[in-house]
């Protein structure tokens, strides 16, 4: 794997050759937890006690060539891990309720990403169950601060170094048109200048190429997306049976490999493969 001199301002996971390829990111509703929660490594969230802090919200304009009606891709992703829960709309308001969570800094790592979670209003994902889910993601074992070198910070008010939204396929639509000019067609995922945009319906849907639960493909997509933002391009499958390496575009097929939603195996090693063309 290298790393990239520049910062990409493509998706995880993006489409055919011949274009910007838009990222492929999978979106869905939240493991459910009452009341007060609480995350793994000592990560807190606020919520009903305590003082929780107030939640901002931000608006994009819809833009983009059909923005906001999002157009369905030619297949249909598998539902064998669909949250069925969760309904996802064509399109939403384009304004955004922060979550009202923090968590303590996760990882020993010199470079800290601090990050908000922000879930599109009329959408029937807690913001801030989904900023629990996404912390419990980048605390664990597996993911990027096994490298020793990253570490992560959940946070809901300013500084912050990048943002994670959770919007409609015709809002996710407007927001990667306005920021990188990439039509994700109501399908898709993009990275953007400050943050990530997930589709809410990958979220809930997962992908046709990953069969498991949804929270393993949920963390696919920000395993995936910390990733660019921590320097990695995409890779391609090292060999027919391993594991395939998160930065690898998996939506678009596994290519013999086994789908894999971390950045290290279980006995802590880096998944890695061929940089891709």
């Amino acid at each position: 794997m290298r790393e990239r001199m520049t910062r990409r301002r493509g998706s995880s996971h993006r489409r055919a050759p011949g274009r910007r390829r838009p990222l492929l990111g999978a979106l869905a509703a939240v493991v459910l937890v009452g009341g007060a929660s609480l995350l793994v490594n000592g990560v807190r969230t606020d919520t009903s006690s305590g003082s929780p802090r107030p939640g901002g919200r931000t608006h994009i304009a819809a833009s983009g060539p059909n923005a906001p009606a999002s157009s369905p891709a030619p297949h249909s992703p598998s539902p064998s891990p669909t949250d069925t829960r969760i309904k996802v709309p064509a399109t939403g308001p384009g304004t955004f309720e922060t979550a009202r969570a923090s968590g303590a800094k996760v990882g020993h790592g010199a470079k800290l990403l601090r990050y908000k979670v922000e879930v599109e209003d009329g959408v029937d994902v807690s913001p801030t169950q989904a900023a629990n889910e996404i912390a419990d993601i980048l605390a664990a074992p597996r993911g990027w601060t096994a490298n020793g070198t990253s570490s992560f910070e959940l946070v809901s008010s300013p500084p912050f170094d990048l943002v994670v939204k959770i919007a409609t396929p015709g809002t996710t639509d407007a927001l990667c048109w306005a920021g990188i000019h990439q039509d994700t067609e109501g399908e898709y995922d993009c990275e953007v200048p400050g943050g990530v945009v997930v589709n809410l319906k990958r979220w809930v849907e997962g992908s046709p190429t990953f069969d498991g639960p949804i929270h393993d493909y949920r963390a696919l997509i920000i395993n995936h997306e910390m990733g660019h933002f921590l320097g990695f391009q995409h890779q391609t499958c090292p060999g027919k049976g391993r594991l395939a390496p998160v930065m690898m575009q998996q939506i678009k097929g596994l290519h013999g490999c086994v789908a894999n939603a971390w950045p290290y195996d279980k006995s802590g090693h880096f998944v890695s493969g061929p940089p891709a063309g």
